[in-house]
């Protein structure tokens, strides 16, 4: 096999995830963007911290808090997807909307991102949105080398 096809094997799982989020966020046109939130008031806030790694395909890992009536709730949150290169650390704060329960708030989201950093300069927006109706909308400050542009799909699970 070539270095081609061992690369195009390799990325399948990520390309297949790929899909299925930008799948998620288009479908019968409810993806998350300024049209899914338009109107509408946030439900509570987010903070994320996380560390992304890419090359055509993407990973990241890192952990959040939630809060919501009064409340704070700690998540990790986990990803896969396409499209980017370099690695950079993401420190993103937001708005969730859609949010009737906590019990809501956990599950696989589909991301839409676009962003870049360069040293400590960057810039960056963040559209998730999870098989509950939930809508995040992040803005992200990246630390590292990164052009960002593709579709993750993101695992958020609690951790209280």
């Amino acid at each position: 096999m070539s270095s081609a096809s061992n690369l195009i094997h390799a990325l399948r799982p990520l390309l297949a995830t790929a899909l299925l989020a930008a799948a998620a966020c288009s479908s019968s046109g409810s993806g998350a963007g300024p049209q899914s939130v338009e109107g509408k008031r946030p439900d509570g806030t987010v903070e994320m911290t996380q560390l992304q790694a890419a090359y055509i395909g993407s990973g990241s890992g890192g952990h959040g808090t939630l809060f919501y009536k009064g409340q704070a709730y700690n998540f990790n949150v986990g990803g896969v997807g396409i499209g980017g290169i370099g690695v950079s650390t993401i420190d993103a704060k937001g708005e969730v909307y859609g949010l009737q329960n906590v019990l809501q708030f956990p599950g696989t989201y589909a991301q839409g991102r676009y962003g870049f950093a360069i040293g400590t300069a960057s810039a960056g927006d963040l559209w998730m949105k999870n098989e509950n109706g939930v809508v995040m909308h992040l803005k992200a400050k990246r630390e590292g080398l990164m052009l960002s542009l593709g579709g993750d799909a993101v695992a958020i699970t609690m951790t209280q």
